[in-house]
């Protein structure tokens, strides 16, 4: 039996019971690597006992994935030019080692995708900027679901994407629109000069994007496919692309 290709998945740093702890939902594991049909290891965010340099060559590829906690603003300049601390909760750890594992995976010319807080650090690491505001701007649709729903209840908080026209995830999905799920406080405010715009809500947030740098496969998106992946042969077809990817093959 020939070996999968070897997924580096995020971990973030979490409190169980009254302990830290390195932790991962298990929807983001199962997810890849059953719908990817990859092998996966997971990545602590201990930036004080390792570094990106270390794990890099070790992986075939790396997920980034959504998280309750934000990335630290001085990491970035918000669309109005303001670096104040914004709203937590943070995780420097994480921010730490996800920065660089994608510079490090594209230096070796190995996928890196992204889901939710994920998309967001990959925009980061490449130059772009975040808007903290997605879920209460006027301009915008709300990209959460109100304080008083469910956890659930969340994940059924609704919203279409267009998918761009011969775009990379519409090609992957076989169509142009899709309805996805919206779980998000934070947006793109400028994306990187490096991504190309995939899909987007009907207010024009850049909601997925792609890119081949130095031969590495880009590919993220704010919504999160793994929740319904089961389920929904759309959120499905994500991590196929993952492990097409993976494989060499898209």
């Amino acid at each position: 039996m020939s070996s999968r290709p070897v997924l580096g998945i995020i971990a973030c740093q979490r409190t169980v019971g009254v302990e830290p702890a390195q932790a991962v939902m298990e929807r983001y594991v199962r997810a890849a690597m059953h719908h990817g049909d990859v092998a996966a290891l997971l990545i602590p965010s201990l930036p004080d006992l390792m570094s990106a340099a270390e794990v890099a060559p070790r992986l075939d590829g790396v997920l980034l994935t959504g998280s309750p906690s934000n990335l630290e603003s001085h990491r970035y300049q918000d669309e109005g030019g303001a670096k104040e601390m914004g709203e937590g909760p943070f995780d420097p750890g994480r921010d730490e080692i996800a920065l660089a594992m994608v510079e490090r995976m594209i230096g070796r010319q190995r996928p890196v995708f992204g889901i939710c807080r994920g998309f967001q650090e990959i925009n980061v690491a490449l130059g772009g900027s975040l808007r903290r505001d997605t879920s209460a701007s006027a301009e915008l649709i709300a990209h959460h679901a109100p304080d008083d729903a469910s956890f659930a209840g969340m994940f059924d908080h609704l919203h279409p994407v267009t998918l761009a026209q011969d775009g990379l995830l519409a090609k992957a999905f076989g169509k142009t629109e899709l309805t996805v799920n919206s779980v998000h406080f934070q947006g793109i405010g400028r994306l990187a000069d490096a991504l190309t715009v995939e899909a987007q809500a009907p207010d024009g947030l850049v909601e997925g994007y792609s890119a081949r740098i130095e031969g590495a496969p880009v590919v993220a998106v704010q919504w999160h496919p793994e929740w319904d992946a089961d389920r929904n042969t759309d959120s499905a077809a994500f991590f196929h692309l993952l492990g097409r990817a993976m494989r060499g093959e898209a």
